[in-house]
This record gives structure tokens, sequence and C-alpha cells, in this order.
């Protein structure tokens, strides 16, 4: 039998469209229509999230895949998602085959404004279904909708659903089952706009010159001449698509109807919006007069210019508290684990250096980050349940008061905001910003918000060296430290977009126009199966980035060995133990004296290492910081990812992965916790890591993150710029507040 995936590539497969407007649950219904089973990826040439998967309950041997495209308000695209959408619906993209149908999702209780979208996909002349979601929210707004009259005027299938109760989805699931059946060649489509006359007659010239080039798309040549003669970025989105020549006749009409009086920049949108107007009048009738919403009730307080920042601040601050307080018990078990794993390998392997590589580098290295997992996972927990309840847009909104004092508006705080699980996808979000000098500056700046690679950092220098004492009644000093790191990049993060916009990439402030969805219960499917792909993703990147890289620093910091002093701390040991043998010995000093002999034979062992080396190497640059050298390790390992610190300083320490422990981090927060300095004070004081956590909150110590902003700016000037920025931001601060601190007598 031929897989879904052979089956695609092989050209066996049906194809459908799923499209439809933002926040209108179309996300939801994929998932439905595939089983939660996508297969993730980008469109060549750019870093657009491209999602398809199978469509789930039809018959063996039958194959349809459903391409869920990025959310579009038009086909006129005013960002890199929507032109994405565009070039698709117009099957100018090799990679994507024509479709067999198209399914547009629009929300039943906001329909006239989605109709828009919805009359320039039908135009296109695919067969087109049109998925009516949110028919509960229309319900209790008062509105009933005719669906026959609806289906009967747009000349599309209609489907009535409630997507987050899975109502709808089986009537949809056997329509596009019944339109993939029927080849294509649909009768020319409606044209869903009044026109004048003028505006008409150059379009229809314009349609049979895109015909006489010989035009790459697929659909009806009048849809696209009307998108390209009203359209004043159609051009420059589209570019290379269309000769000089057409473009040339494009301006000369243009030229022809200003001469007649006729705007063509509002020609299409003014008629498009008269006929959509009218459809939604004869079809949809509301049985009441308005009444505020359960949401507008909410958002009279979530968005109060008061109340809802304070809101804002105390849901941040509960979430991060939250991941101290509920993560304990998990990561103790999962220590606990690793212990126990640790413990019974060792059994099995003889000491030597293949007992310490797979002990001490590989499962205590791997182990002491995979330990973070829960706290991880409770971060995008939070962020999933804010997402799916409508919230995050209103903490755009409530943030773009702020936002506009830097010269951005709310759109570039939502990736900012996601950027707090991971920089990659926060910096991929900022393709939604139409300005291409506002999406650049988020993307420098989304890197200083503390991502979830941090947090592995931040949780063992607060074990290590921060009291557990209340503050404020209900927090605790550790999450209070926690949250002023997070508060600490974002703010620098908006005074760092507050310089940008006013140097080197100055423009002015944007308008913000963001659409509020309504609040809605979350779906707990949904929300854990994103927490459960960020776990695999972490889980797999602490499988093989991170394990690979402790294997190297294991080899780094065991070799190579001095033969002489190998020897001279044999002797010692030698002479211990004859020492032990004499009548009177006192066991238990005679352990302690070889303990020291251990500990004593790994520090010097590590001082020659290659790793102690390159410590020693770059010791002067991070002297005047407070760092030594075995913190410089940390620190040059961590820049290929940031977890990876804590991984090194259980290698740089010797902390076994073997033995019992009773809470999460305790073993090597303890070790950290009684080093000392040459002159006997402790190397990881409170001042020492709140400086190391400040470094790592500007230090941009990813790889994939530079890569990720090589792709989005397609050149190598801007993330390089960008390291260069948070290296000395980071350099800095930390610099100013070792010394401030240690003149305070801090530290």
């Amino acid at each position: 039998m031929m897989t879904a995936d052979k089956a695609a590539k092989s050209g066996n497969a049906s194809w459908v469209i799923l499209t439809g407007n933002p926040n209108c649950g179309k996300t939801t219904i994929f998932n439905a229509l595939t089983g939660l089973r996508a297969k993730v990826g980008n469109y060549a040439g750019v870093t657009v999230e491209r999602k398809e998967g199978r469509l789930q309950g039809v018959p063996a041997g039958e194959t349809v895949m459903v391409l869920d495209l990025p959310g579009a308000y038009s086909l006129s695209p005013q960002s890199l998602d929507e032109q994405i959408a565009r070039d698709i619906l117009f099957n100018r993209l090799d990679e994507v085959p024509p479709p067999q149908a198209v399914v547009v999702v629009a929300d039943a209780s906001n329909l006239e404004r989605n109709l828009y979208f919805v009359t320039q996909v039908i135009e296109l002349g695919y067969p087109t279904i049109l998925a009516l979601n949110m028919m509960d929210v229309a319900e209790a707004n008062g509105q009933k909708i005719d669906l026959y009259g609806l289906a009967l005027r747009l000349k599309a299938t209609v489907i009535p659903m409630i997507a987050s109760k899975d109502k709808g989805i089986p009537e949809l699931r056997e329509a596009i089952r019944q339109c993939v059946r029927v080849p294509n060649g649909a009768a020319r489509p409606d044209l869903f706009c009044d026109l004048p006359p003028a505006f008409r007659a150059e379009m229809d010239r314009l349609a049979v010159r895109l015909e006489e080039a010989g035009r790459r798309c697929a659909t009806p040549a009048r849809s696209e001449a009307l998108i390209l003669l009203g359209n004043a970025g159609a051009e420059k989105s589209a570019k290379g698509l269309y000769s000089g020549e057409v473009l040339r006749e494009v301006g000369e009409a243009r030229a022809r109807l200003e001469k007649q009086g006729v705007d063509w920049n509002t020609a299409g949108i003014e008629g498009r919006h008269a006929r959509a107007s009218a459809i939604h009048a004869e079809n949809v009738v509301s049985t009441m007069d308005y009444q505020p919403t359960y949401s507008d009730k909410l958002d009279r307080v979530l968005t109060h210019k008061v109340w809802g920042l304070v809101i804002f601040a105390l849901v941040m601050a509960l979430m991060f508290e939250s991941i101290f307080s509920l993560a304990r018990l998990p990561m103790e078990f999962l220590d606990a684990g690793v212990s126990w794993i640790g413990t019974q390998a060792g059994r099995l392997i003889p000491p030597g250096d293949f007992h310490s590589l797979l002990i001490d580098g590989a499962i205590a290295g791997a182990g002491a980050v995979v330990v973070f997992l829960p706290q991880i996972c409770l971060l995008f927990l939070g962020i999933g349940v804010l997402e799916d309840t409508g919230y995050m847009a209103r903490a755009a909104f409530i943030m773009d008061r702020l936002m506009s004092k830097v010269g951005l508006h709310g759109k570039s705080f939502i990736p900012m905001l996601s950027s707090y699980a991971c920089a990659i996808p926060g910096i991929m979000a900022a393709r939604t910003i139409e300005s291409p000098k506002d999406r650049l500056v988020t993307i420098l700046v989304a890197p200083l918000m503390s991502c979830s690679a941090r947090l592995p950092v931040y949780t063992l220098l607060i074990a290590t060296s921060i009291p557990n004492i209340p503050v404020l009644g209900f927090l605790k000093l550790p999450g209070l430290v926690m949250l002023s790191m997070y508060f600490l990049g974002t703010v620098t993060a908006l005074a760092m977009a507050w310089l940008f916009k006013r140097t080197i990439l100055k423009s002015a402030p944007p308008l913000l126009i963001l659409e509020l969805p309504p609040y809605k219960r979350p779906s707990l499917k949904l929300v854990l199966r994103h927490v459960w792909e960020r776990a695999q993703l972490f889980l797999k990147k602490a499988g093989t980035v991170i394990l690979g890289i402790n294997i190297l620093l294991w080899f780094l910091a065991t070799y190579p060995r001095n033969a002489e002093t190998e020897r001279s701390f044999e002797a010692r040991r030698d002479a211990v133990k004859i020492q032990a043998a004499a009548p009177g010995a006192n066991p238990q000093g005679v352990q302690e004296q070889l303990d020291r002999i251990n500990t004593d034979q790994s520090s010097a062992r590590l001082q020659g290492s290659f790793a102690g080396r390159l410590g020693h190497a770059i010791e002067p640059a991070i002297a005047p910081l407070g760092f030594d050298w075995k913190i410089g390790i940390g620190i040059v390992a961590s820049f290929a990812a940031r977890e990876v610190f804590v991984s090194t300083m259980s290698t740089v320490y010797s902390v076994s992965a073997q033995g019992k422990s009773n809470e999460a981090t305790q073993g090597l927060a303890l070790t950290m916790r009684e080093q000392k300095r040459p002159d006997g004070t402790p190397m990881f004081s409170a001042l020492t890591a709140i400086t190391l956590m400040v470094f790592y909150v500007f230090a941009l110590q990813c790889v994939s993150t530079v890569a990720v902003v090589r792709r989005e700016t397609n050149s190598w000037r801007w993330p390089i710029f960008q390291w260069v920025y948070m290296g000395m931001l980071a350099w800095g601060f930390a610099f100013v507040i070792w010394n401030v601190g240690r003149a305070l007598g801090w530290g």
C-alpha cells in the first residue's frame, strides 16, 4: 500500500487548500481534519511555515493532502505570510500542485468582514467550500444565518461548524471528498465586485494582455488583473513575475483611470466591500439588539490602560512563579531517575576512561539538562493557554501604548512575547509585520527576551546562590530574581528598539491595526499537543546536540594527561594507604585524605587539559566580570546552546551521575556553592550569580538563532551585527553590576 508521503510525492494524492482570515479557527479545523499528524516545514527560499497533513477518515487507497496556508485578510498581500498564501492560491509555486478544492474558513460571528477574502478566493474558480466556524458565537450574538441563501449567492458549499467541539468536522470531511472526486474546470465564477465601467474595461483589457503574455497562474486572468491594477504594491510583492511591458501597461491603465476621475487604488476595495455588505444583509438577520458580549465585558478590564497593565504583570509573575513551585516535584523525580541510571551503569562498567566518559560525560552532562524539562513544559503550557484563550492579542494591544513610545506597535510585541519560549519562532513570527524596517528591528531585539534555553542556567545559579526566602508574602526571592531577569531583557529590548528606530533603521511609527478574537475556553488537547511537540524538540536537542557537546567537553576536560603529575598523585595515595594500615589509624580521616587527593587530582587534570588551557586563555577577558577560567569554559561551550552551560559545569566540577539526589540540581549547586576564590571568598556568591545571569540575559549564545536571522534577513550582515551588539551589552552590563556590587560591599 502506498503511504501518504509517497502518494504526495508521486503525484497520486489529491490536494486541498485550507485558508482564511487569522483567528477564525483554521488551525483547529486543520488539526481535526488531519488527526494532529501534520508535517511541518518551510516553503523554498522563505521561512514561512508550511504545514500539511493527510485527510483522515478516507477509504484505503485514497489519499487527500490538506495544506494549511498562513492566515490572510486579502489577496493583496501586506506581509510575507499573505504573499505566500496569494502565490499558492494563484498556483505560482512549483512545489505546490494545483488544488482540487479550496476550503475557506470564516468566522460566522464576524461574517461581513470575512466575506471580503471569501469572495476573492471564490473568484479564482476552484471548487470552494465555505467552513462557517463559530456558529455558537454567532447564535449567542443573536445572528441568524440563511445557509442556503448564502450558498446560493456565493455559489459555494457552506458547512456550519463549531470546530472547538468537533461539530461539522464529519460534514466538512465528506464535502472535501466529494469535491476532489469532481474534476477541475468549474464555470467562470462571478466577480463579487461593483466596479466603475471605466475600471472594468481597463481590467478586461489587462486580463487579455496577461493571457497573451503567457501567465503562470492557473486561475482566471480577470482575478489577477483586478488585483494587479488596483493594488499599488502588487508589482513589488510579485517581483520578477511580470515583464516590463506588462508593468508599463498597468501604469498606463492607471494613468487613464486617473484622467477619468477614477481612484484605481480604492475602486476594487470599495466595490468588494459593498457586495460583501449586500450579501451579509440579505443572508444574516440579527434577532436582538446589540448587547455587550462576554469578551466586550472582559476587555473593559483586561485592556484598561491601568488595570490591564497591572493584570498583565500579575499574569506574568504568576506564570514564572509556577515554573519554580509546580516543577519542583517532577524535577526531583527526573533527577533521581538520572542518578539511578548513572548508578546502574557505573556498576556494570569497570573504572577507567570509558567509565568516566559514559557516567561523567554523557549521562551526567545530558541528565543535568533533561531535569529542567518540567520547567520548560510549564513555560510552553502557560504561553499556549494565553494564545488559545485569546489573551495574547490583548497583551499586544496593552503593550502597544508602550511599544509606540519606542517606534514600534503591538504587532511587534507578539514575536517578542513568543521569544520567551524560543527566539526562533519569535523571529519567524515577525514576518507578519508589514514594514521591512520594523520587522528587522523586531528581529534584532527578539533574542533579548529570555527564552526557555536560559531557564536551566537561571535555575542552577539561583539554586546555588539565592536564598529561598519569602518576598511580598506570596512570592519567594528565587521567583522574583527569575522574573527580574525576564524584566531586564524586555526593558533592554524596548530600549534597543527605540535606539535602532532613531538611528540605523529610522522610519515613521506605524499605526496598530489588530483584530481582538473573542475569548474562548482553551482546547486542552491542542495546548498539551503543543507542549508535547516542544518537549520532543528539547529532548531531541538534549539527545543530539547537547550530548555531542558534552562528549567533546569530556574529551577536552580529560586530555592530555601529564604522566609525571599522575605518578605524584598515585604516590600521595599510596602514602595514605600505608598510614591507614598502621595501628590506631582513623578510617574516617583516611577517607577524607583520599577524597582530598581525588579532588586535587581532578583539579590538576582540568587545569592541564585542553579545556583548562582554553579557559585560562580567555580568563583575562572575563576576569573583570568576576568570572574565573572554569566559568569561562562554560561560557565558551554554551555558544552552541545556552543550556549547555549546566552540563559543562557538571563536567568541569566532576559532579557524577551516580548516587541519589533529594532535590533537582542539588548536587551540582552544592558543589558550586563550595567553590572558593584564591582569597578564600565564595566563587558563586549572590553577586557572582546575578552578574552571570545578566551576562546570559544579553549574550547571543545560540547558533540556531544566528542561522534563522541569516535566513530571515538573507544576509550575514545583520546576524553578525546582532551577535556583536548583544555581546557588548552582555560584557558591559556584567562589568557594571560586578564592580558596582563590589563597591557597595555585596560581594
